[in-house]
């Protein structure tokens, strides 16, 4: 048996060729396919949550401009989060003594807790905003000055299956069961049916969150002027759950992508040809454990543990880099947030399925060998 180091298991290496053979027909081609679909969801969306707008100034209509779109996440080829931008709250600011309080979903208040918010979780006040529409003071969405998410969300819900009904798109979109207030639909395009998310979020573009202890002492990267950059695009509050609005990092995050590579370096291209595998070999199907944006906290970890320009000259070197930390955090079950450093984003997920996951990227790393087929 040949020896090795542990860090570099015995690989059949992948030829440049492979690599750009793999590009141009595996990760260009789902690249059409994903802004194809992208943009033919997008029309859909964006003529209904006009349609609620109407009905409800509350709740902004999405734009649509493409695959770019802030207010889309492409989670797998079949799965998007649509963000909802909330109109009439303006000039957040934080709360430092926090009562916490729990409802029924009829309003009545709950004596003890149904469990205590995580680090990303909070509640929010109609107080905390400096200027705010007095529909947001109403009781179909506000208990004793609370924001509820539940509440918002069943609004929202009722005004998207009206709008389904009075744009006449009943044929090509219908609302998805799901078991809690979480909006879904299933939207038919040319070439599939995708799971749409629909988030109603409140954006809070003017600050950054007590929480997002970041970045981290000494780290190298970003850099300092990169740093203040992606601070100064704030965050989101999603309305995720019944009671807690969930922190969300998404114009940051296109900060941090923006200009990656402006070194000559090769990280978006070990990104991409990653989730390339992830989708067609390590984990498939349209409601994957592990998705896009799992494989972006994954980057963002291996950026920061290799700052250097140097450390992603050569592909082969960094993309390895990367799917050995995606292994490592898989196997343990534990992939950190980036900003949010108590949180663990595999906490919910199926172990037997993270499990499989991680057999088939030990496989891998034994012999890695891109998918040509």
């Amino acid at each position: 048996m040949l020896e090795h180091k542990e860090e570099h298991p015995t690989m059949k290496p992948f030829t440049e060729e492979d690599v750009e053979f793999y590009i141009q027909n595996k990760v260009e081609q789902r690249h059409l396919l994903v802004s194809k679909t992208v943009d033919e969801v997008q029309k859909i969306i964006q003529q209904l949550t006009a349609e609620i707008s109407y009905r409800d100034t509350r709740f902004q209509a999405i734009s649509n401009s493409g695959i770019h779109n802030e207010n889309f996440r492409v989670l797998a080829p079949g799965q998007f989060l649509i963000t909802v931008p909330l109109r009439g709250l303006t000039g957040y600011r934080e709360r430092q003594v926090r009562h916490w309080r729990y409802y029924t979903v009829h309003g009545a208040k709950l004596l003890s807790p149904v469990r205590d918010p995580e680090e990303l979780q909070q509640w929010l006040e109609v107080e905390q905003f400096s200027k705010s529409l007095q529909q947001w003071h109403e009781t179909e969405v506000n208990v004793e000055g609370d924001l509820v998410p539940a509440k918002v969300l069943a609004v929202f819900r009722e005004l998207m299956e009206k709008s389904i009904t009075s744009c006449n798109l009943s044929s090509k979109v219908r609302m998805l069961e799901s078991f809690s207030s979480v909006v879904r639909v299933a939207v038919e395009t040319s070439d599939s049916q995708v799971n749409v998310e629909l988030v109603p979020t409140v954006e809070i573009p003017t600050c950054w969150p007590e929480r997002a202890r970041w970045p981290r002492c000494f780290t190298r990267w970003p850099s300092q002027e990169k740093v203040q950059c992606v601070k100064s695009f704030g965050f989101n509050l999603l309305a995720h759950s019944n009671y807690h609005w969930q922190l969300g990092f998404s114009r940051a995050e296109r900060m941090l992508i923006e200009g990656l590579d402006e070194d000559g370096g090769c990280r978006m291209k070990c990104f991409r040809v990653m989730r390339q595998m992830k989708e067609d070999v390590w984990c498939t199907g349209n409601k994957p454990i592990l998705t896009s944006y799992h494989l972006q906290t994954v980057l963002f970890w291996t950026c920061e543990k290799y700052p250097r320009t140097k450390d992603w000259r050569c592909f082969r070197e960094g993309f390895l880099r990367m799917v050995r930390k995606l292994h490592k955090c898989v196997s343990q079950h534990f992939l950190k947030h980036f900003f949010i450093r108590g949180t663990n984003l595999l906490k919910y997920a199926n172990t037997s399925d993270l499990d499989l996951v991680a057999g088939k990227l030990t496989v891998f790393l034994e012999n890695p060998v891109l998918c040509l087929d």
